[in-house]
């Protein structure tokens, strides 16, 4: 068992680095070399913008390469949960959003001619107790009256013929989710963001981030000082380097998983006919897909704890436990890869972005980032290029996180609590 990402382990290798110096100067620092990031300065170098972009490790290294695989409408919240808190025309909007964004993944998929196994599938959330369904029958009816006609909702009879479990007591089916290859989509992007011009800095953490006036910054790394005209903040949940202001707002919960050996296509036929994207509905619930060679990703927040090799293969003995229960017709699976990542999870479970004190920022995807974030690089880019001013997740203010500075103390007792709720429910 491999303790590292199936995506990046699988994906080819990024060759459009910017060899030397930094330069002196820049109309846009790009921070983090993730799909924000990436997506960004392909879209500013496509304006004819000089843009430069720092990444602390490699491209893809983080989030954007260590997920479960899903791109999929919707947001991470239940809609109808979503509606009563935001109200319909605004959870309809974020709803929409995330619609977008999957379309625009595609559409940078075909563009730029990306062997990612891209593909349309549709999203099925399985009803991990009977008492989930009315939540889940609420959803539907909400979703189908404003945002996505074609949703529908699962009986327990219907749901055993996507998926060969007794676990599940119904679904909902969203049709216009997909998936795709994650390392492979992620190289394809930095790669056609190196051809359009953007200079690419792995290894070059910053180290330090003066304002000088305006959007002007000064930034600092190892490998020497860059003045900026206009910076972006894209760095997930990292507790790495100046960046106090955003620590605070952005919770770092890891989440892990595996990844079989090749199957027979016979039995992973039998075990989800549909081949869809799945997700269950409890807290500390599962994120089910295959791959193009017939592997089963099986993934999950097995432990309420940070990612590291011990951890990750912890994580992994309980998440092959729960496929063996979850599937009893995979009586013996043969674990290939495991690995954890980080969730940028915020308060609210929904992205932010804007610009604080002259940094722009967009940031705290909470577990369903894959497509936004790429799409929101692309809206921060128009932002910066000055040539669109819509957003759909500018906020007025974005309180810290009580008591939280940074190290997520509070993570083994939100786990408990977490564990508490879903016996309950």
């Amino acid at each position: 068992m491999k303790l590292e990402s199936f995506w990046q382990a699988t994906a080819p290798a990024f060759d459009g680095a910017s060899a030397g110096d930094l330069p002196a100067s820049a109309d846009v620092v790009v921070i983090g070399g993730g799909f924000t990031g990436i997506s960004a300065a392909l879209n500013l170098a496509r304006s004819g913008i000089n843009v430069v972009l720092l990444e602390a490790g490699e491209v893809m290294s983080q989030a954007s390469g260590r997920n479960g695989g899903h791109c999929n409408t919707g947001v991470a919240q239940n809609f109808s949960a979503l509606v009563a808190s935001q109200g319909v025309e605004q959870a309809s909007r974020y709803y929409r959003a995330f619609a977008d964004a999957v379309d625009y993944v595609q559409q940078l998929v075909a563009s730029e001619q990306i062997d990612c196994d891209f593909r349309r599938c549709g999203k099925l959330k399985l009803a991990s107790k009977a008492s989930h369904l009315p939540a889940l029958k609420a959803a539907c009816e909400m979703m189908r009256r404003h945002v996505d006609p074609d949703v529908e909702l699962l009986s327990a009879d219907e749901v055993r013929r996507e998926i060969d479990s007794p676990a599940f007591h119904g679904g909902l089916l969203q049709q216009h989710g997909g998936q795709m290859h994650m390392g492979k989509f992620g190289i394809g992007l930095a790669s056609a963001a190196a051809r359009s011009g953007a200079k690419i800095y792995p290894q070059t953490a910053v180290t330090g981030l003066t304002r000088l006036e305006g959007y002007r910054h000064r930034v600092s790394t190892a490998r020497g000082e860059i003045i900026a005209e206009k910076v972006l903040m894209a760095t997930g949940c990292s507790n790495l380097g100046p960046f106090g202001w955003f620590q605070r707002r952005i919770i770092p919960v890891g989440s892990f998983v595996v990844v079989t050996a090749p199957l027979d296509a016979g039995l992973l036929q039998q075990l989800l006919p549909e081949n869809r994207t799945y997700v269950t509905s409890l807290n500390l619930g599962n994120y089910i897909r295959t791959t193009a060679d017939n592997r089963l990703v099986f993934g999950g927040r097995a432990r309420f704890a940070i990612s590291s090799p011990t951890s990750d293969a912890r994580s992994g003995d309980v998440l092959k436990a729960g496929m063996k229960k979850m599937f009893p017709a995979l009586s013996a699976p043969v674990i290939d890869y495991c690995w954890g990542g980080l969730v940028d999870m915020t308060a609210d479970r929904l992205p932010h972005a804007g610009e604080h004190e002259g940094v722009f920022y967009s940031l705290g995807y909470s577990g369903h980032g894959t497509q936004m974030s790429v799409w929101m690089g692309s809206v921060m880019a128009d932002l910066i290029a000055e040539k669109s001013t819509e957003n759909p997740w500018q906020r007025t203010s974005w309180p810290a996180v009580p008591g939280y500075f940074g190290k997520p103390w509070f993570l083994p007792v939100a786990g408990l609590y977490y564990k508490a709720m879903d016996r309950l429910s």
